[in-house]
């Protein structure tokens, strides 16, 4: 909300000190984001970023001149002379350009730059550069002074012309600082402080914090002999999308510009002027925070056959189309609300209006609305159609109905006043279910309770009352409140009362005090404990962590797991976006689509995440929300480096790759009873290259390559991606408190290879389990180091050859006892396994 300083002092008596009324507002929840300066001199307590403070207009030589007449250029077809009066007893001739003007006009206002102002000039090279004027000749005519536009002011980035002030813009000399200069707060408004989107809304919070009062408009407006009775019907179908709609009717018309006053309030709030009927309409949203909308009644009567039209609020029906105002052609669905008549929509409701039915430069009479919708519908449009606006953005926050009159009331009186328009007597107003008045009890217990001290009962009613709230004491310590129409926020009773009272108190006047107990000694968080254990185990692996979006859609995740239905989704009811639509059930969608982008721009990727994922309960409102942990590797497995071969495809990550750094995390975790044990039933891996990872007999999880289907819906085309999720509740659960060691030996070890023979059928990992079960405690070390498939082997079988390390804690081993056990292995593998020893039972 961009809050101009000179606008905001009509409602209210601001500070001299700018500074201090941003310092004051943004401690009482108003966060000013930007301060931008037209003309005048940065305040010394202000603070404003240097391309935002503006020239500043020297008052001796930026002035306010009067055209005494304007004449053709007598050797230049596209230049005018125009004699100016300044103040000064002969009268300045300029020589200029400008379109706005034509010869033979006099009497306008505009600004006059003297020799020595400074101003904004684009050069040949599209840069805004700083310029200041100096006399020359402009085809053969002196020439020391300029009409100033409202770009070589720095007022806007573009204009079409020469500024022309209104007559009662002040005399000839006055300095432009006084009629033009200004500085523009701009305010983050957070959700709860809607009301605070209007000029009157931003007074009163001023007022609550320095203790003035507000002045508030007078709406009146003189009326014709002629009532709106029987000239416009108003059907509201459903009272929760629309709760209330006023019209009201203008005659005759004028469409002009708008006097330069309003068009300057809506340029330095952020908004264009169009002509004075539009602007009206936009210049009471301003101060009031009431959208409204005009319409051709004409147009309107025409569309009817000549009657009076019927206003229908109802949403739209399916197949309906609607041209906005942008020229677009939108496709309306149930979901969108409109305004229509018998003949059809005419306007997306607290969105847009339709292009049929705008106010043009030939209206006459003019239908104009106020109405107040409800906000889920507005914001679901207004993003369905990407069409974000000043009077959405007030919609989708919440719009009280019983602003709707009286703006609606304002507006006719500014019709009447700037376009000239009579106002037909009365106004269409349907308001089937009227909001009654919440009343809440406030008590001075209850403010100590929760802000822990006492606030003066004086200072209690002046807050509440500075806010609009009607308060009736029942005594020194209690108060009847009633809150003011315009405060929807007001939902948690006496809470709610509370926080405006130490908010508008101010957060600085808290009282300081030590806490009247001894902290708890502090416990450790085993879980989260763990939880970082693992971030540190994966990221000292060379694995990078990722953090998604817990947001997704259900297209995303069925990319992953086609069979989802919609029902197995945690659905929100009111979305930022179609893509954010449901919560993840799993980490592995987002994850991958994180791997991809990255694989843009590099050819090795190795990431994790460590995330909730929301899996619906039945019979239960709320979801359970288990832990998971993902990994996905894809590309080559070493950097890049400059002895790298040429001509030799570097290896990539494999399936061992992605099997190694979930063992090194188990073993770093000390997880005891794990093993791998080969899947085809997880959709979305490879069905020869999927392993399920079991602890203690129970599957926490699966890892493998990432089904080519999958990877082509993720865009990884042909390449081999390794993809893992796992349950790391169920992992971190089986954590052990203590984890034992066993000492280094001080002897030396002695290493043996062992080659055998095995059905295909038969994994490394049970070959494993029986050397270690016969190796004992001399074994200290087995690792698998080759797998033979080929000639000299039996069909259906396969070679595994192990290195085994032996090594004593007692003493050095002998050949004999190393034989021993060495043996002693063979025949447990010949007797458990029906293993072959190659070089001693086949050759």
């Amino acid at each position: 909300m961009r809050v101009p300083l000179s606008w905001l002092k009509e409602y209210v008596d601001v500070p001299a000190d700018p500074g201090a009324l941003v310092e004051r507002l943004t401690r009482a929840g108003l966060e000013a984001a930007a301060v931008r300066v037209y003309g005048l001199p940065v305040p010394p307590t202000l603070r404003v970023k240097p391309d935002e403070a503006g020239l500043v207009w020297d008052r001796d030589k930026l002035v306010v001149a009067k055209v005494l007449a304007i004449t053709k250029h007598p050797d230049a077809e596209k230049l005018k002379l125009v004699q100016l009066d300044y103040g000064h007893k002969q009268p300045k001739q300029v020589v200029t350009g400008a379109e706005n003007i034509a010869p033979g006009q006099s009497g306008m206002k505009v600004v006059l730059g003297l020799c020595g102002s400074r101003y904004f000039f684009t050069g040949k090279d599209g840069q805004k550069t700083i310029l200041t004027l100096e006399p020359r000749k402009l085809r053969g005519i002196e020439n020391d002074a300029m009409c100033m536009s409202e770009f070589e002011l720095g007022i806007a980035e573009e204009s079409a012309g020469i500024i022309l002030l209104d007559e009662s813009d002040g005399e000839p000399g006055t300095p432009i600082q006084d009629v033009l200069g200004e500085i523009v707060i701009e305010f983050d408004i957070l959700p709860n402080m809607a009301r605070c989107l209007s000029m009157l809304g931003m007074a009163q919070e001023v007022a609550a914090l320095t203790g003035g009062r507000v002045r508030q408009p007078d709406p009146h407006v003189p009326t014709a002999a002629e009532a709106i009775d029987g000239q416009v019907h108003v059907v509201i179908t459903d009272d929760r999308l629309c709760r209330r709609y006023a019209a009201m009717i203008v005659r005759n018309v004028s469409v002009r510009p708008a006097p330069r006053w309003m068009r300057s309030r809506l340029h330095y709030a952020g908004m264009r002027p169009i002509n004075n009927i539009v602007d009206i309409t936009n210049y009471v949203m301003l101060e009031y925070g009431q959208p409204l909308h005009a319409f051709d009644y004409d147009i309107l009567r025409q569309r009817a056959g000549g009657k009076a039209p019927t206003i229908i609020v109802r949403p739209a029906q399916p197949g309906e189309k609607l041209r906005t105002l942008d020229g677009q052609d939108r496709e309306l669905s149930p979901e969108n609300l409109v305004i229509a008549d018998s003949a059809g929509p005419i306007a997306l409701a607290g969105v847009m209006g339709g292009a049929e039915t705008e106010v043009t430069a030939t209206t006459r009479n003019v239908l104009l609305e106020s109405a107040c919708f409800d906000f889920v519908s507005i914001r679901k449009t207004a993003r369905q159609f990407n069409l974000f606006s000043e009077a959405s953005s007030r919609f989708s926050r919440g719009v009280p109905p019983e602003l709707v009159p009286i703006a609606a009331q304002r507006a006719a009186q500014l019709l009447h006043t700037q376009a000239a328009g009579t106002v037909l007597r009365g106004m269409v107003d349907a308001y089937p279910a009227p909001l009654v008045p919440a009343v809440i009890d406030l008590t001075a217990a209850e403010i100590r309770r929760l802000l822990g001290f006492d606030i003066p009962g004086p200072e209690v009613v002046r807050i509440l009352e500075a806010l609009q709230f009607q308060v009736q004491p029942q005594g020194d310590d209690h108060w009847k409140v009633t809150p003011p129409p315009t405060r929807l926020d007001i939902q948690a009773g006496a809470a709610d009362l509370i926080e405006e009272l130490a908010r508008v108190y101010g957060y600085d006047q808290l009282p300081e005090r030590l806490l009247p107990f001894e902290l708890p000694p502090p416990t450790g968080n085993r879980s989260l404990e763990l939880e970082e254990r693992v971030r540190d185990i994966l990221a000292d692996l060379g694995l990078q962590e990722a953090i998604t979006y817990a947001l997704t859609s259900p297209e995303m995740e069925r990319r992953l797991t086609p069979v989802i239905t919609n029902g197995e989704f945690v659905t929100l009811v009111n979305p930022v976006s179609p893509e954010r639509s449901v919560l993840r059930r799993s980490l592995l969608p987002g994850l991958l689509s994180v791997v991809q982008h990255n694989l843009d721009h590099t050819d090795s990727v190795a990431m994790f995440e460590l995330g909730l994922v929301y899996l619906p309960q039945a019979a239960e409102p709320l979801p359970a929300e288990p832990r998971r942990l993902a990994l996905v590797v894809c590309g080559r497995r070493t950097p890049a480096a400059w002895d790298d071969p040429q001509g030799v495809v570097p290896p990539a990550y494999d399936f061992y790759d992605l099997k190694g750094f979930v063992e090194a995390l188990c073993g770093d975790l000390h997880l005891a009873d794990t093993s791998f044990v080969a899947v085809q039933s997880v959709p979305w891996l490879h069905p020869m290259r999927a392993a399920a990872l079991t602890l203690a007999g129970s599957v926490v999880g699966h890892l493998g390559q990432l089904h080519p289907k999958v990877a082509e819906a993720f865009g990884f085309a042909e390449r081999a991606v390794l993809a893992a999720e796992f349950d790391l509740e169920a992992i971190l659960a089986a954590v052990p408190r203590r984890s034992s060691y066993r000492p280094f030996s001080p002897f030396p070890p002695a290493k043996r290879d062992i080659a055998v023979v095995v059905p295909e059928t038969t994994t490394a990992e049970q070959v494993l389990a029986e050397i270690r079960a016969a190796g004992g405690e001399l074994l200290s070390a087995a690792a698998l180091f080759d797998v033979y498939r080929g000639p000299g082997l039996p069909p259906g079988t396969k070679s595994l050859a192990f290195a085994l390390t032996y090594q004593s804690h007692k003493g050095t081993l002998s050949d004999k006892d190393i034989a021993k056990a060495h043996e002693k292995i063979e025949g447990r593998l010949r007797h458990v396994l029906k293993a072959q020893i190659r070089g001693k039972d086949w050759v």
